[in-house]
């Protein structure tokens, strides 16, 4: 059986992607072979999980140090006394570190078998357990309590409720059973919790599932990193155009010191309800969040804004974050995705719509800061190449921290230009076997650069709106 395989995209999708990273300013470059290696690894590297799991510390409620202790003390009960390194990020004060242990190579299958769809495989592979939604398939005779060896079904073949699966299968690591498949598929709403407890997972990786709610967000690196870009300031009024789940919007409120004005808008009124909870449990009251189209947030008529609620007037902000919604193909891991071209490209118009409001809402003087969690050209230098040439007002600014390596060539920008980039790549450096004592063994320095290299992909572009622009 094939353990981790590259992602699995649909042909029409690969061959888009690769064009992008096989452009021929790229080839001019690297030359064909090198660039064809880089794509490789990027699709191999997708379905494997970063090398550090990464959290944000709650600075408004606590300090990192004392945060760090609890966390060694919590890391300690789940990992049986093993003692796993947790570095703070020298360039991302707030943000600590936590290495992935795996994929480790020597863990004896069990007869009885659960097989989950891929999303919870993906999230298995990240330290979580494997809840009762996300279980396709169990053994005959499974009973709680059994040692059970656990799957994911990257193609979505296997049939809810199946007894047995041999289509393509991922290991994923062994764990026990709380429930009876009986239980699993009763059909019962309320079973939504734990139905297998990971005991032997192929990555050894810590599970958050409500540890230190009030204090730690768990949060990739780049994500953690959009908001110190951004640098939101005491006192500001601030809009995070889409901002669900809130995990940057709580970030800008904490780096404001909850002094000011955090908006966060999005579509989805359950995603709104997720933003308020967050900021709710983190402490932080800076935060008015509403439910609304990003790309309708532009107040047409000039009538004086009495409510503060959306849609705004023009030139309302000091500083705006525009995540946009992205096709995603930087996630990690990510061992299978069914998206159709068509819906891999239909981002592009929207991302373009989202930034024409951003600019509107803008104040001269004010900071843009454009981010996406995917890696294809058209989404990101492309739509920088696009943003410069619509609005002569914006420049391109220099970004710190700069974490991330410089933009991507084939979009036409100067080199200065992608240097004023940044772009996580995980096809910049191959997938390394990772364990305990070689991480013990390895210095700080190259710990946090194995972090910084390793994690999901991601881009950043940072604007500011001339203060003679109209």
């Amino acid at each position: 059986m094939s353990v981790f395989p590259k992602i699995s995209l649909k042909l029409e999708v690969e061959n888009y992607l690769k064009a992008g990273f096989m452009n021929k300013e790229i080839l001019s470059a690297l030359g064909k072979q090198e660039a064809e290696r880089r794509f490789e690894t990027l699709l191999h590297n997708l379905s494997h999980p970063p090398s550090f799991t990464t959290v944000r510390v709650n600075t408004h409620l606590a300090s990192v140090q004392h945060v760090k202790n609890l966390l060694f003390d919590e890391l300690q009960k789940q990992f049986n006394g093993l003692s796993f390194p947790i570095l703070q990020h020298p360039d991302l004060q707030d943000v600590l570190l936590i290495p992935v242990i795996g994929p480790r190579k020597n863990i004896k299958q069990q007869p009885c078998e659960v097989i989950v769809g891929a999303q919870c495989g993906n999230a298995v592979l990240r330290g979580a357990h494997v809840f009762v939604p996300g279980i396709v398939s169990a053994s005959k005779f499974m009973k709680g309590g059994d040692h059970v060896s656990v799957y994911s079904d990257i193609k979505g073949k296997c049939k809810k409720g199946a007894k047995e699966f041999d289509g393509t299968k991922i290991f994923l690591g062994n764990g026990i059973s709380d429930l009876s498949r009986k239980e699993i598929f009763s059909g019962l709403p309320e079973l939504k919790g734990v139905g297998v407890r990971m005991t032997e997972p192929v990555y050894l990786s810590p599970s958050f599932d409500n540890v230190l709610p009030n204090y730690l967000f768990l949060q990739n690196l780049p994500s953690a990193v959009v908001s110190h870009v951004l640098d939101p300031q005491p006192g500001e009024k601030v809009l995070d155009l889409c901002a669900a789940p809130g995990g940057k919007t709580t970030h800008i409120a904490t780096l404001m010191r909850d002094q000011g004005e955090v908006i966060a808008l999005d579509k989805i009124s359950k995603k709104v309800e997720k933003i308020k909870q967050n900021a709710l449990l983190l402490g932080l009251n800076s935060i008015r969040a509403f439910c609304f189209d990003g790309t309708k947030a532009l107040k047409l008529d000039m009538i004086k804004d009495t409510d503060g609620e959306p849609p705004f007037l023009p030139e309302s902000f000091d500083r705006i974050l525009l995540d946009a919604p992205c096709s995603g193909m930087g996630q990690r891991p990510n061992m299978a995705c069914t998206w159709t071209l068509k819906e891999v490209m239909s981002y592009q118009p929207l991302q373009r719509k989202l930034f024409t409001v951003a600019v509107e809402l803008l104040k001269p003087g004010g900071v843009l800061v454009y981010s996406t969690c995917t890696v294809t050209l058209a989404e990101n230098e492309e739509q920088v190449a696009w943003a410069l040439e619509t609005f002569p007002g914006l420049q391109l600014q220099h970004q710190d921290p700069q974490v991330g390596g410089e933009g991507m060539l084939g979009a036409g920008l100067s080199p200065e230009q992608l240097k004023r980039l940044q772009r996580f790549d995980p096809s910049a450096m191959r997938s390394l076997d990772r364990d305990i004592g070689s991480l013990r063994d390895a210095s700080i320095e190259d710990l946090v650069w194995l972090a910084n290299k390793d994690c999901i992909g991601f881009f950043i572009a940072k604007f500011v709106k001339c203060k003679s622009a109209q």
